[in-house]
């Protein structure tokens, strides 16, 4: 359980697309990111998610709703509203409540406890989008760019991790356009896509559509009541 709940951690957000008449230098679609990222406050998207496990071919197929707010630059909160498979994954920042209504259990713990060790990676994906080359050797995916312009990167960790050997993050030309063309971007999280690839050499594909940025969204969205009769699992 605690495994799959790492992979979401890796929070990427889609935007709208523009194509650029000429392709970017790396330095620049990177620095699109960072500039984007710095200037998140909050984000809520619809998401569909696939996971392929190559030890037994099969994939799990997801989707629902996704929030974020960053109170500081330093700190996040969470929610993820799965309607298929039903469940649903809460943070205020502190906290994390990983709750299965089928199961009638939810699991609760301290975010710090979720990342120690060589999952600390994750967490710095709440609160460290602003500073990739800080973490990650970047380079280009073998396909720069998609059929609408956006940029494929390919970002592999200098610490490694069994959560993550490699993210392949596609990046919204128009962010890349507009940090480009002004040297800044706002009220735009640039990832349109990402594919997580673990030690293992499983694959969790996110898709994100309908993206609102910097909405306001209320703080009382992220904290969870424990439902009666609900069995609490802790680490």
């Amino acid at each position: 359980m605690r495994q799959n709940l790492l992979f979401f951690f890796l929070l990427v957000f889609a935007c709208p697309a523009w194509s650029a008449e000429k392709p970017a230098a790396l330095k620049d679609v990177v620095a699109a990111l960072e500039k984007s990222y710095a200037s998140l406050h909050d984000v809520q998207a619809d998401f569909r998610q696939k996971t392929v496990i190559t030890s037994v071919k099969r994939e799990q197929l997801g989707n629902g709703e996704v929030l974020l707010k960053r109170p500081s630059p330093s700190s996040s909160m969470f929610r993820f509203n799965y309607t298929k498979p039903p469940q649903q994954i809460i943070s205020d920042g502190k906290q994390v409540w990983f709750y299965l209504p089928e199961n009638k259990q939810v699991m609760v713990s301290p975010v710090v406890a979720m990342f120690k060790g060589g999952n600390s990676i994750a967490l710095s994906y709440l609160t460290g989008l602003g500073n990739v080359t800080r973490d990650f050797n970047i380079s280009f995916a073998r396909e720069q760019r998609d059929a609408a312009g956006n940029y494929h990167l390919d970002l592999t960790p200098k610490t490694p991790s069994p959560i993550l050997s490699k993210l392949r993050l596609t990046i919204s030309a128009e962010a890349v356009e507009r940090f480009v063309k002004n040297g800044s971007v706002t009220n735009i999280f640039p990832i349109v896509a990402s594919i997580i690839y673990d030690a293992g050499g499983n694959e969790t594909r996110i898709d994100y559509s309908r993206t609102r940025v910097n909405k306001g969204i209320d703080n009382s969205r992220f904290s969870f009541k424990i439902p009666k009769g609900v069995e609490i699992i802790k680490p």
